[in-house]
């Protein structure tokens, strides 16, 4: 009897073991998942502020709420399983998939800059537009929010797909639960610290010591700069982003020499710049990426704007 309990307490002890070993396995993972997805969740967090702003105070929480579910449901409804699959019956159509999303970037940011240089539309052009009821905006940011979190999202797990490849089914399963989870987090509570931060700058303008009353004060006159500056950052970011991957993907079909060139001007920055080696080749690396996404981006907004023309005319 007493063997027999002693043989089943080890048996326990080691299926604890394992267990312990998965978890810090999938910790791991997921760790690598997310460093690697750094760039697109960046991304997400500068482009989602300008969501909640023109709303009062008191919606600005509530969206952002309205946002993070729709990213959960993103992840876990659509995105999970779609990405559970690929890597079990079609792992060779992940890598144009990234591709296609990385070009959906490109193609909405630079539409953005288009508009905002070339176009310069009058609000006055959209009546439509101005006579939508507050309820009826905020609708329409949520659902445009969540959509660009799809394509955000969809980066992001596919990049993390790349990264636990080899692990079991369970445990790729498990990672990329735990990196939707922890990235869906923290994306969207830095999110509402940001869209509050005004809030936060009232109350403490309200406080009697003079050095926190000013403190406040400050973070009031600075918080529409801020979120200005969060747009174009988030803006920049998507040809960032999906500039990267176009060209990352791309060396994947032997397409390498936009890769290589800026590798190359990386590296020389790199050398050249002593003491921050590191910052200007990802500088330069990133400014690369950019261009070529501007570039990408500019094509596909004018193939979108030249077809409804043509059979306009036709």
């Amino acid at each position: 009897m007493a063997s027999g309990l002693a043989a089943l307490l080890d048996d326990v002890a080691a299926i604890a073991k394992l267990a312990a070993a998965s978890v810090d396995d999938v910790a791991a993972a997921a760790g690598r998942a997310g460093s690697k997805a750094a760039g697109v969740v960046i991304d997400d967090t500068a482009v989602t502020p300008g969501y909640a702003m023109g709303f009062t105070p008191a919606r600005e929480l509530p969206i952002v709420w309205s946002i993070a579910v729709g990213s959960l449901k993103n992840k876990f409804l659509f995105l999970l399983p779609g990405a559970l699959l690929l890597s079990a019956f079609a792992p060779w159509a992940v890598t144009p998939l990234l591709m296609i999303g990385g070009a959906y970037l490109c193609f909405e940011a630079s539409e953005k800059l288009i508009e905002k240089f070339v176009i310069h539309h009058d609000p006055a052009e959209h009546p439509e537009e101005l006579a939508l009821s507050s309820e009826e905006m905020e609708k329409q940011k949520v659902a445009g929010a969540i959509r660009t979190d799809l394509i955000l999202s969809a980066e992001i797990m596919a990049i993390a797909l790349a990264e636990v490849a080899e692990l079991s089914f369970g445990l790729r399963a498990a990672a990329l639960a735990l990196v939707g989870v922890a990235i869906t987090v923290g994306v969207y509570g830095v999110v509402a610290l940001i869209v509050k931060m005004d809030d936060i700058g009232v109350h403490l303008a309200a406080r009697r010591n003079g050095g926190v009353s000013a403190f406040g004060r400050g973070l009031v006159k600075a918080m529409p700069v801020l979120l200005a500056g969060l747009a174009q950052i988030g803006t920049l970011a998507m040809l960032w982003v999906g500039g990267g991957i176009v060209v990352h993907g791309a060396e994947n079909y032997g397409v390498s020499q936009p890769g290589h060139l800026i590798h190359d001007l990386a590296h020389h920055a790199a050398e050249a710049a002593h003491g921050f080696g590191g910052i200007a080749g990802w500088l330069v690396t990133a400014i690369g990426a950019a261009i070529v996404g501007l570039a990408l981006g500019a094509l596909i907004v004018g193939v979108m704007h030249f077809i409804p023309h043509k059979k306009k005319h036709a």
